[in-house]
């Protein structure tokens, strides 16, 4: 049996990242050969993932790379929000979404088989960083733009992307009207993009809220009353009726057209988005950490 030495679990742990007792059960497993050992950690953590990959992972991080009109975003999910801030976490995130960018994946199943600048797929840093962080790590949705306009790609504290595609106008619009985007939260971008099913349920429920002195009306008034009603209700929904979060007294379209420029679409991001979590107390949590 070699010697297991101090210096040699020391260039494993910053070879693999994988922790101290980890490190040097694998170096004894493989007699102190280190790329065995290596090897051996690897498909450790292969193992931890699978077991990992049921837990519920709602928290995590969005991740932007762009190069000029082609920008993507991706979202990596983890367990808790104190895992999320992982420096090893984010280093994951940002590598997955350059590695998205530069493969031109256009789902996760390709993403997973991309390269990182590592050597490794995204697949392989996935299960990696589970055993490294101790959580169920996954690589959950990505979306990309791919064109000749401007194109802004923009992050919120890491909860919250977007990407705007504006046909005219500049860079600097560009990246106003994904901050705006990310803020304001718009379902559609005009007033065209609203489904004719969603006009007739608003205006079945402003007639619904409406008095019956007020319905007892003309025909033509009542009807002037309700479209007023539903192209405020249009103006709330649409990102081009909505006052701009950078200049309030202008509304989105007004500041676009002025700037000879035409919002062609957008894509917003939000980390656990339709994601049931579970809710658990700190020492329910805890003691489920040591159970595995």
């Amino acid at each position: 049996m070699a010697e297991i030495t101090a210096s040699l679990v020391k260039e494993l742990r910053e070879r693999t990242g994988a922790g101290m007792m980890e490190c040097k059960k694998a170096l004894t497993e493989n007699n102190g050969d280190i790329d065995a050992a290596a090897e051996w950690l690897r498909k450790q953590g292969l193992a931890k993932a699978d077991k990992k990959a049921n837990r519920v992972a709602a928290e995590g991080r969005i991740a932007a790379a762009q190069d000029g009109g082609k920008a993507v975003l991706v979202e990596v999910n983890c367990e808790t929000d104190f895992v999320a801030k992982d420096s090893n976490f984010i280093a994951l995130c940002e590598g997955v979404a350059q590695a998205a960018l530069t493969s031109g994946s256009t789902d996760v199943e390709a993403l997973k088989a991309a390269k990182l600048p590592s050597g490794e797929t995204v697949e392989e840093a996935r299960a990696a960083a589970v055993a490294k962080l101790g959580e169920n790590v996954q690589v959950r949705r990505l979306v990309r733009m791919d064109t000749a306009n401007h194109v802004a790609a923009y992050v919120h504290g890491g909860k919250i992307g977007v990407l705007v595609e504006l046909a005219g106008g500049n860079a600097e619009l560009a990246r106003g009207l994904a901050m705006h985007v990310a803020a304001m939260n718009p379902p559609y971008n005009k007033a065209a993009d609203v489904p004719a099913e969603f006009i007739a349920k608003e205006k079945e429920i402003e007639l619904a809220k409406m008095s019956e002195k007020d319905k007892a009306k003309p025909a033509e008034i009542l009807e002037k009353i309700i479209s007023g009603k539903l192209n405020k209700i249009v103006n709330e929904v649409t990102l081009y009726g909505q006052p701009y979060v950078l200049d309030s007294d202008k509304t989105v379209e007004a500041v676009v057209k002025a700037a000879g420029a035409d919002v062609i679409g957008f894509k917003r991001l939000v980390v656990g988005e339709g994601i049931e979590k579970v809710q658990e107390d700190y020492l329910a949590e805890v003691a489920k950490a040591m159970q595995v």
